[in-house]
């Protein structure tokens, strides 16, 4: 139960979605797969919403040129663990959340305990391998999956519905080269919301989910636009043809 002070902090967002929502949110687990660009900007915003349990996951350390971007690493956390960093900072932005830290690399071996009985998955991440990953065990738990990517200005983002919507094999059924992109700061935070959106209204059961859209951002020209996307078929992950 919501005790004052949280009815307190929380009391503009009751405005919109009542106690009973707030309390989803309270009650609510999802799972953060990476703490940098957009891992820091997601789980602050998911934080101060007042999403109760929080797992994030990442293999890395804070370094100098992630200052640009990754907001809640900071000159004094440079060689800290990232998971360790972020959760320190969330945990003094709200105490009434429980935040569980994984300092490690995401794969086949551990995706599952990982994610152990989350709601959610959010691809906070920066390499095409973990997202194919996270996209197949989405589907084999039955989790939604918020996607998204950035790259200098541009971004984008969706969410992907096992069973439902195109998934992420469908939309990208090859991975781009690897490269050091890169990013301006501005770019993750902008797509960080949004996926934060996402994950706040699939909770609460409002709104329209970016499923069947691939949302593009143009930092540039300040524009947003609209890929209308679809399950295909041969798909190996939701397929009717899966192998």
């Amino acid at each position: 139960m919501l005790d004052n002070a949280e009815l307190e902090r929380y009391s503009r967002q009751i405005m919109l979605f009542g106690e009973k929502g707030q309390q989803r949110l309270k009650d609510a687990k999802v799972f953060i797969a990476g703490a940098g660009g957009l891992g820091c900007p997601v789980a602050l915003y998911l934080a101060a919403a007042g999403v109760g349990h929080l797992r994030i996951a990442d293999h890395d350390v804070v370094e100098r040129t992630n200052l640009n971007r990754q907001v809640l690493h900071w000159e004094n956390d440079i060689g800290r663990e990232k998971v360790l960093s972020v959760k320190e900072k969330l945990e003094s932005v709200n105490p009434y959340i429980d935040v569980q830290a994984f300092h490690l690399t995401i794969d086949d071996s551990n995706v599952c305990e990982l994610i152990g009985d989350s709601r959610l998955i959010v691809d906070a991440m920066d390499n095409y391998a973990v997202r194919y990953l996270l996209n197949r065990v989405a589907h084999e738990k039955d989790i939604p999956l918020i996607h998204g990517a950035i790259r200098g200005f541009d971004g984008q983002a969706m969410t992907i519905i096992p069973g439902k919507s195109a998934c992420f094999n469908c939309v990208f059924p090859t991975a781009p080269p690897t490269e050091v992109f890169p990013v301006v700061g501005v770019t993750p935070g902008i797509i960080a919301m949004v996926q934060a959106n996402e994950v706040i209204k699939y909770l609460l059961g409002k709104g329209e989910l970016l499923t069947g859209r691939l949302l593009i951002w143009n930092g540039l020209c300040s524009e947003m636009e609209y890929l209308q996307v679809s399950r295909r078929q041969d798909c190996q992950v939701c397929g009717n043809k899966k192998g």
